[in-house]
């Protein structure tokens, strides 16, 4: 989450008309020095909360890079208590939730900050892959249309990509591929959305496709055991046994602690 925008308080400095050495010849002023006047700057209450809020959500989020989990819940929360209608307090506090394993909690609490947010992409795009990963896909793909229109979002390939997976999951293959395809010209290297289109592919027998989109994502981010696994079955069924076995020792040699890989999918 980006850091708030921290605004330092204006400093009023007096100014004071200074009188130097004379030099030989110079005859120094005679009156009275003049002294400027002092101005007492005072910030609004809705500045005050403003700045407040925002230095405590600074702590927060520095807290939660560094896996300062307690800390970071206790800055939020102390940050929704000087403003409860912003929704980054309530991103992070999601986010605290999923690391503990809470994850209805989470889902309130990125609703909550899509709710105050509708035009926020980031929260509407996050409450979407919630709903995507907690069994409701098709209710999903509506908060990632409203985070693919949202003015001056600035990822909505992440939107696109999470609609066209998700859209396979609500067997939806049409949009699927539409959406994936649109992220895909945004962000040639979007993971997500590279081995989404290689299931795709796979589940309607276009092999070929699939093993370039499958070598594309392995290509763009590290492996996952998911991702090799799907790449042996494409070259399974393309016949290429030995590639096939390849994949299959990757995920032996590089994800030792899971079962063992079934070649069959």
């Amino acid at each position: 989450m980006p850091l708030p925008d921290i605004r330092l308080p204006a400093v009023v400095f007096i100014a004071l008309a200074l009188v130097g050495c004379g030099s030989k010849g110079v005859k120094p002023p005679s009156g009275p020095l003049a002294i400027a006047p002092v101005y007492e700057v005072r910030d609004t209450p809705s500045t005050r909360q403003r700045v407040g809020y925002q230095d405590q959500m600074t702590l927060a989020a520095e807290a939660f890079r560094a896996g300062q989990i307690e800390a970071a819940e206790k800055k939020a929360k102390a940050a929704l208590k000087i403003d409860g209608t912003r929704p980054d307090a309530y991103l992070l506090l999601a986010n605290v939730a999923t690391q503990r394993g809470a994850d209805a909690e989470a889902g309130t609490l990125y609703r909550k900050a899509a709710e105050l947010a509708p035009a926020h992409g980031d929260a509407l795009n996050n409450y979407g892959a919630w709903l995507c990963t907690h069994g409701h896909p098709a209710e999903s793909l509506v908060w990632f249309d409203r985070a693919i229109a949202a003015p001056g979002y600035a990822t909505p390939a992440s939107a696109l990509a999470n609609a066209g997976g998700c859209a396979l999951d609500a067997g939806q293959a049409e949009r699927a591929a539409r959406d994936l395809r649109n992220a895909i010209q945004l962000d040639p290297t979007n993971a997500y959305a590279l081995e989404s289109m290689a299931r795709s592919e796979y589940a309607q027998g276009r092999y070929f496709e699939a093993r370039a989109f499958s070598q594309r994502r392995l290509a763009a981010a590290p492996a996952t055991r998911s991702v090799l696994q799907l790449a042996s079955q494409i070259e399974a069924q393309l016949g290429d046994t030995v590639a096939s076995g390849r994949y299959l020792q990757r995920i032996r040699d590089e994800f030792p602690q899971d079962a063992a890989p079934n070649p069959r999918g």
